[in-house]
């Protein structure tokens, strides 16, 4: 028996390689290198389109580092390519995209249990599959899909940063550092004076966006949001976002009115990325608006910030809390399409959808992580009842919550995170049973 798995996105990798390691024989589709997504340049699997950060790395602060903890501990592919690529970033795991996609699609091609196919499949496959084509899903499949949930399927709108070259960067108007001095100088500041912060502002608010065709209209997601719609809020809205200030000073003590952090993109450095500056602006008017900032003045943008349409199904409708379909338990869904949101959360989805898949083709029942993991929250928001669904990144607000007399935020998710960890651990020992 042959386990289809559609799309070689960070869910459909992660699925597959479990897949494989586990003894079964996997088939993986997807349309590269025959063609591409809007969002899609390179021919390698798991590509990160938008930024290079995998967010915060401390397991016991941070609920995406946790998550992320969570994923080692069972053994994940997406963690394994991700130290090999790391660049500093300060708390945050930030990778070398290349250098991250080059392993996992080295990775995948060198197992012998997987065959790579580059074909569109145009309609969701027999059991047993693993459908993870992302928000992108080319528009026969996702026809297939909405026809087979019975039109319930949603969308919403992504949106990436711009990328400017770091030698086109005036040193004279920025400085190296991390907020409250941790993590060393692993981002470029870019500060902004009172009256410089509020032409910006001004100018990114009356600039001229792309115009969305009609059939892609849609609600853009509030994780992701459009830094003109941002700022079109409020004038101080970027100044308690993207701009914030605190923490932040040069080396002579100073302190700014608003600032811009750049993060590496690459591990030589060659390359930064606006942090938090996704939009919808005209490639022109990006550069006319971003050289407004001081440090920017002279930039060289290596790539601008794009706009997409994403889909995902309603998933509480459609899938139990195993991210198998409604009476269809060989069926599997996996990755952004299924409303988690975040690269690795939907790397997340795809490792459990595997988990799940390879013990019920073992003869055995799916077992769902516990609630007060990370992985046992996302299983619950995909599939718990909910009448607004909407995509959900990692937080501890989403882990079921026990009664404790600690008051200290910090103490508090440091106790939810060893929890989780726990539970984890021993979710572990329980598959292996």
């Amino acid at each position: 028996m042959k386990i289809k798995v559609i799309g070689a996105g960070l869910a459909g990798c992660e699925a597959a390689y479990h897949l494989a390691r586990q003894g079964f024989k996997v088939e993986l589709y997807d349309i590269k290198p025959n063609s591409f997504t809007p969002a899609h340049k390179s021919a390698n699997f798991g590509e990160l389109v938008c930024s290079n950060s995998l967010k915060g790395s401390d397991p016991y602060s941070n609920a995406c580092g946790l998550l992320k903890e969570e994923m080692r501990i069972i053994g994940s592919l997406m963690m394994e390519a991700a130290e090999y690529s790391k660049i500093p970033a300060g708390g945050a795991l930030a990778v070398d995209r290349d250098k991250f996609s080059e392993y996992i699609t080295d990775r995948i091609k060198a197992e012998q249990n997987i065959t790579v196919i580059s074909e569109e499949i145009k309609k969701v496959p027999v059991a047993p599959c693993i459908i993870a084509t992302g928000p992108l899903t080319t528009e026969a499949l996702s026809d297939d899909i909405c026809a087979l949930l019975g039109g319930e399927n949603l969308h919403f709108y992504d949106a990436s940063a711009p990328i400017v070259a770091r030698d086109s960067v005036d040193m004279s108007c920025a400085f190296f550092g991390d907020r409250y001095g941790k993590g060393g100088d692993d981002y470029l500041n870019c500060p902004l004076d009172k009256d410089t912060y509020g032409q910006f502002v001004y100018e990114l608010t009356h600039a001229e966006r792309t115009i969305l065709h009609d059939f892609e209209k849609g609600e853009i997601f509030e994780g992701c949001m459009p830094l003109e719609v941002m700022a079109s809020r409020g004038e101080d809205t970027l100044r308690y976002g993207p701009f914030k200030p605190v923490g932040l000073r040069d080396e002579n003590g100073n302190r700014f009115y608003a600032v811009l952090q750049l993060r590496k993109e690459n591990e030589f450095g060659t390359a930064y990325n606006l942090v938090g500056c996704q939009t919808n602006l005209k490639f022109g008017e990006q550069k006319r608006v971003f050289s407004l900032i001081p440090a920017l003045k002279n930039a060289e943008f290596l790539r601008y910030g794009v706009m997409h349409r994403n889909t995902f199904i309603n998933s509480p409708k459609a899938l139990e809390p195993d991210f198998s379909l409604k009476g269809q338990p060989l069926v599997f869904f996996a990755g952004q399409m299924t409303g988690v949101e975040g690269y690795v959360e939907s790397a997340a989805s795809g490792l459990l959808a595997a988990v799940h898949m390879a013990r019920k083709l073992s003869g055995k029942k799916a077992i769902v992580p516990p609630a007060t993991t990370v992985l046992g929250a996302l299983s619950a928001h995909i599939s718990g009842a909910n009448e607004n669904f909407q995509p959900m990144n990692a937080n501890f607000g989403i882990l079921k919550s026990s009664e404790t007399p600690i008051r200290d935020k910090k103490q508090r998710y440091a106790f939810v995170a060893q929890r989780a960890l726990d539970g984890v651990r021993e979710y572990k020992e329980k598959l292996c049973q």
